[in-house]
Order: structure tokens, then C-alpha cells, then sequence
């Protein structure tokens, strides 16, 4: 009988707690706690490819960048090549760590880690509407200098009074490289880690070369694309919640251990899940089980294990649960 395959989205507290500075032995023990919870699947014969979120990695990068150009004149990366950059070193820190919790178990398995790139469309209406906040916060003549000298998009910060911060298009994922060599991996029991970040933004142009975008790709979109591209099992989202809730944090508050497409679909369409956290985890859930997926899981990244935690997102109904 063949084995399952699934597709883990580590989610950015898996790496560093929002309490946290963000230091390379912080991120290393949030990586270890959060690894643990896979071995039970690999121990049941899964087979895993792993995703990853940045944003605290990338944007940390960017102001290095910034620092580096007011103290230094270093001429500053661009934003794909950043992508890439905290691809590596999460990269890095997942495997070398992973690989010493398998050594521990007596588990015998590859882990590979990949750079890798995620095409969009490049008429993607998403490139002419800069949405994704990157980078450090600026004053308002800054930024206009910055905007004027780049071509940088700002908004207004509402975390910071009087601060703008640059934003960046999020464009749809299609397709990522190397996926047929990662599904053979993968489905060979070798553990892929890739399309960290969401992947970096690439397009193909007229002449059929490989031509990068100054963008950010969500990760949870970007890994359930990856999900039905190797025609996965199951899809898992590892985020800071056990459960998916109606009405996050309200007076009405829900806990929603069991959902169809539908039911899914309608307290979305509803706004019941917050944009900005929680409702680009469901659409990347329900993308992932509409595409031919058994189901989606969302739980908290320590709970992996726990069948106790969890909501789990299926076409239809498998019982009377709902």
C-alpha cells in the first residue's frame, strides 16, 4: 500500500514567538518543539514535504539592508534574492534539526532543503495593488524620498503613529519549480522542505526565461498549491491556535472542529474569519480539499500530535459531525 503523502506549512511561530528578538537560539528551539510533532506522522509512514512562512526572517533582512545603505553605502538586495536568503538559513535550520530528532527516534530518513522559485501570472491584477507590508517603518519624508528615488509604494503604518512602511504585491501562485523532482522525493521518503516563504515570485517572459517579481507570495496559498500540484493526501497548517473559531475572540466565540466546503465557504464569504490571519489559512484549506485533497488540518504547531486539538476541513461531511 502506498504511503500518504502530506504537505506541513510551518507557520511563523513554529520559528520565533511573537515575544521573542528573533535570535538565532530562539528560532532554533521553536524549530526543534515544532519538529517533534512530525515524527508520530513519519513514525505512522507518511510522507512529508514541508513548507515554511519569513515574514519576521525577511523583514529583519530588509532593515539589515536599510542599515547597511545609511552606514555602510552597501548597495541593498532585492526583495527576491532576500526570499531566497531566508530560504536558505531556514531552510538550514529545519533540516540540520530535523535530522537530529530522527537520529534520536532511530528514524532513517533524507531531508532535503530547496530555494525555491513559484511562478505567478504576470498580469496578475494583484501586481498593480501593492498590499503586503515588508520592511522597517519610515517617516513620511522618507518615505516620499524613497518612493520617488525606487519607485517604493508606502502606506500609512497603524501600528506606529505618523509611520509608513513599503508595500509589495502578493500575487497568486501557479506552479513552482522542480515539481515533479519533488514529488518523486518526496513519494521515495526523502523529507523536501521548499517553497519557504511562499516561494520566490518568478514569471516566465517572452522569451521564455525566468524573470523575478518584487513580491511576497502567502505561504499557506503557496504550500496548498504545492499540495495539489504532487497530488497530496492531506494539508496541515501549523499556526499560533489549536482550532479554527467563528467569531475569534468575541463575545460569540466558537469553536469549529469539523467543516465541509460549504459550511467553510459560507462563514467566509461572511467575514467570520479575520483577513489578515485566519482567512487566507481557510481559502489555501479549501483551495487544497476543492483540488482533490482529503483534508485540510489546522491546529496549533505543538498540538500536531494531540488528535484532541485541530479543526479539519473535508469536501463533505464524513459522519454527523458539524
Amino acid at each position: 500500500m502506498e504511503k500518504k503523502l502530506a504537505v506541513i506549512a510551518l507557520g511563523g511561530n513554529a520559528l520565533l514567538r511573537g515575544n521573542q528578538k528573533g535570535t538565532i537560539e530562539e528560532q532554533n528551539a521553536n524549530t526543534i518543539d515544532t519538529l517533534e510533532n512530525l515524527v508520530y506522522l513519519i513514525k505512522e509512514g507518511y510522507n512529508l514535504i514541508i513548507s515554511h512562512g519569513n515574514g519576521p526572517q525577511v523583514g529583519n533582512v530588509l532593515m539589515d539592508n536599510a542599515a547597511g545603505v545609511e552606514k555602510y553605502d552597501n548597495a541593498a538586495m532585492p526583495l527576491d534574492v532576500c526570499v531566497a536568503f531566508t530560504q536558505g538559513q531556514i531552510g538550514y535550520m529545519i533540516e540540520r534539526n530535523l535530522r537530529n530528532i530522527l537520529k534520536e527516534h532511530g528514524l532513517q530518513r533524507n531531508v532535503i532543503s530547496m530555494v525555491s522559485q513559484v511562478i505567478v501570472d504576470k498580469n496578475d491584477p494583484a501586481l498593480q495593488n501593492p498590499t503586503k507590508r515588508v520592511g522597517k517603518i519610515y517617516m513620511k519624508d522618507e518615505a516620499d524620498k524613497l518612493a520617488q528615488e525606487k519607485g517604493w509604494v508606502f502606506k500609512e503604518e497603524i501600528k506606529v503613529e505618523g509611520g509608513w512602511r513599503r508595500v509589495v504585491p502578493s500575487p497568486d501562485p501557479k506552479d513552482f519549480m522542480n515539481a515533479d523532482l519533488v514529488e518523486r522525493l518526496a513519494r521515495e521518503g526523502n523529507i523536501v522542505i521548499t517553497t519557504g516563504g511562499g516561494g520566490i515570485p518568478v514569471y516566465i517572459d517572452e522569451k521564455g526565461d525566468i524573470q523575478p517579481i518584487e513580491g511576497v507570495i502567502d505561504k499557506d496559498l503557496a504550500s496548498a498549491m504545492v499540495g495539489t500540484r504532487v497530488k497530496a493526501d492531506e494539508f496541515y497548517i501549523l499556526t499560533d491556535v489549536p482550532y479554527i473559531y467563528k467569531d475569534y475572540k468575541k463575545p460569540t466565540e466558537k469553536k469549529l472542529e469539523f467543516l465541509d466546503y460549504a459550511d467553510t465557504m459560507k462563514y467566509l464569504e461572511e467575514g467570520v474569519f479575520a483577513e489578515g490571519s485566519m482567512a487566507p489559512k481557510i481559502r489555501a484549506c479549501l483551495r487544497f480539499v476543492k483540488a482533490g485533497g482529503q483534508k485540510s488540518v489546522i491546529t496549533e504547531a505543538t498540538k500536531l500530535e494531540d488528535r484532541r486539538y485541530g479543526s479539519k476541513i473535508t469536501m463533505e461531511y464524513e459522519d454527523d459531525r458539524r
